[in-house]
């Protein structure tokens, strides 16, 4: 007989399970990149409930002080025009003929709808911010944080920094010559306002990179924003004068600006109330399919 037939058989190597083996471990799921859709989604379900809010919130509160600046836009047009004609009633004739395109119902509609779409919009950005912020880190930690944080950076560089430098004015203000001028102006102090915000995100993030504590990078930060703010008013002022009472002028501009707290903190509130929804839902799936990993390995234990 040769020596293998009369060795006894030797033990072979343990095989491991193919269900085992083939499920990822959690690290690597933990570090997997975000899904984009998912957090698209949930930036337009965020950014439709924010803007119907700011809308609502517009029309009820801010839409009355329009109606009364028209009206008194209005009532300047009409007395400039008979002073320049002569007359009251050529001037009245005018007015008839200047008559809105649309009723102040319809543009109470479009109001709200305006203010959904642009919601919607936002919404798209945010979600797409959030992903290249946070592009690095796992989906589900500290989501309701970071939403909240995020939206005050926007609501800082959309929002209050630029209306610091050119506040709203209500709607007939202004000459239609210096429409681009103005327009122009403005997309400068948005542009200066998201820069600044970058800068101060870069300052917290390097600064915590060479491990400077939490003061000082806030710190920082608030320096980048106050930094803005100056660069802010380096651009000229607005060109138009504001024929509107003070009191008038400055209970629009309160309210336009609380529509936009509105609209951010709703934009934030509700994405990162659905972030934190999503990462439960995360962990019960986690735990689920752990105890399905497990249960394999039982069972051969008891065999």
């Amino acid at each position: 007989m040769t020596p293998a037939s009369s060795s006894p058989a030797s033990p072979s190597p343990p095989v491991s399970s193919p269900s085992t083996s083939s499920h990822p471990s959690p690290v690597s799921s933990a570090s997997a990149p975000y899904p984009l859709l998912p957090l698209l989604r949930r930036g337009l379900a965020a950014g439709g409930v924010a803007g119907l809010l700011s809308g609502l919130f517009s029309l009820l509160l801010a839409e009355p002080l329009m109606d009364r600046a028209i009206g008194l836009e209005e009532k300047r047009a009409a007395a400039e025009h008979a002073h320049a004609h002569g007359g009251g009633g050529q001037a009245h004739s005018h007015a008839a003929e200047a008559e809105e395109l649309f009723s102040r119902g319809t543009q109470h509609f479009g109001l709200v709808v305006t203010a959904v779409v642009v919601g919607l919009a936002i919404g798209v950005f945010f979600a797409l911010a959030y992903v290249l912020v946070h592009r690095t880190r796992t989906l589900h930690d500290r989501p309701w944080e970071r939403a909240l944080t995020l939206a005050g950076a926007g609501f800082l560089a959309l929002s209050l920094l630029p209306a610091l430098r050119y506040p709203a004015n209500p709607p007939g203000v202004g000459d239609s010559g210096t429409v681009s001028e103005r327009q122009a102006l403005w997309v400068a102090a948005l542009a200066i306002g998201v820069l600044g915000m970058l800068l101060a995100w870069q300052l917290h993030v390097r600064l915590g990179r060479a491990g400077h504590g939490a003061p000082v990078r806030q710190l920082a930060a608030a320096a980048a924003a106050a930094g803005t703010l100056a660069v802010l008013f380096l651009l000229p002022g607005n060109p138009d004068p504001v024929p509107v009472p003070a009191p008038l002028l400055w209970d629009f501009r309160v309210l336009s600006l609380a529509s936009h707290v509105l609209l951010w903190a709703a934009l934030g509130v509700t994405f990162g109330a659905l972030g934190l929804r999503a990462a439960r839902a995360g962990q019960g799936q986690g735990a689920r399919t752990s105890r399905t990993t497990a249960e394999p390995a039982g069972a051969s234990g008891d065999a």
